[in-house]
């Protein structure tokens, strides 16, 4: 598959490098997470129209803050469109692998999101349409099913959504609980979502779709993450955090928080 051929590329180009010096030179930066570590992944031709949006959401970035490594193996956890799953295709490289998670329930709201999954998995599958680094999960969404132990699970604006007055209660701490159980020990879960006011609570969730900020972290910190770092990265002060994420006036431009967790050894 032509994306898959080019984590291949990459590794020919760093192993025909004209000296040893070069050679060390690319191995210490390949130790550093940052943006540009990432820019194939960016400039992979399947995200073609995710790259309207790479201003706001800052892909390299993400991937660097959520430190991905080549031969991760990483959930995507409420992928949505597959903006995040494109990226970490490219980014664990064709050792690595990547479960895309639907959840059943967000696709009996909204069908599409059964395509918008099959069409992010397509471009890293083989001429049989077998997936060789991408995988799609379907399943509750306190119980995706995850098929082996996962080094990292990122979740970009959606974990408020597990507070939904929808869901059973209790749906947050499942899930919770099922995210700390998936991991290996020491492996990371990465978090961005709106930011609500303060106290905003369950109501922020269901009417203004933001996160509370302390019931994230308390819910979090009870299941047993622990807060490794948290980012400015989208920190957008302006933003009063009253408005429905989805009006116009603000959508794009919320204030987000950024958390990387970490499963204890």
């Amino acid at each position: 598959m032509r994306h898959i051929m080019l984590a291949g590329a990459l590794v020919l180009g760093l192993s025909a490098c004209n000296s040893d010096g070069e050679v060390e030179q690319a191995d210490a930066a390949a130790q550093e997470y940052t943006a540009s570590r990432y820019m194939q992944a960016v400039n992979d031709v399947a995200r073609m129209d995710d790259r309207e949006f790479d201003e706001m959401r800052k892909p390299g970035e993400l991937l660097a803050f959520a430190q991905i490594d080549k031969g991760d193996v990483v959930g995507d956890f409420i992928m949505g469109g597959g903006y995040v799953t494109r990226l970490l295709a490219m980014a664990v490289g064709a050792n690595g692998k990547v479960y895309a998670f639907q959840p059943e329930e967000f696709i009996a709201f909204r069908p599409e999101y059964a395509d918008e999954q099959d069409a992010a998995v397509a471009p890293y599958a083989d001429a049989e349409g077998n997936p060789v680094n991408v995988f799609p999960l379907r399943g509750p969404v306190a119980q995706p099913g995850w098929p082996e132990p996962l080094d990292t699970i990122i979740t970009v604006m959606n974990f408020h959504d597990l507070y939904l007055s929808d869901f059973p209660e209790g749906t947050a701490q499942t899930a919770i609980a099922s995210l700390y159980d998936a991991l290996k020990p020491g492996g990371t879960l990465v978090v961005v979502d709106h930011l609500a006011v303060e106290g905003g609570g369950v109501d922020a969730a269901n009417s203004e779709h933001r996160m509370d900020r302390e019931m994230a972290m308390a819910a979090l910190t009870d299941a047993g993450f622990v807060l490794e770092e948290e980012s400015d990265l989208y920190s957008r002060p302006d933003d009063p955090r009253t408005a429905n994420v989805f009006d116009e006036g603000i959508r794009g431009q919320t204030d987000q928080f950024a958390w990387r967790l970490r499963k204890p050894e």
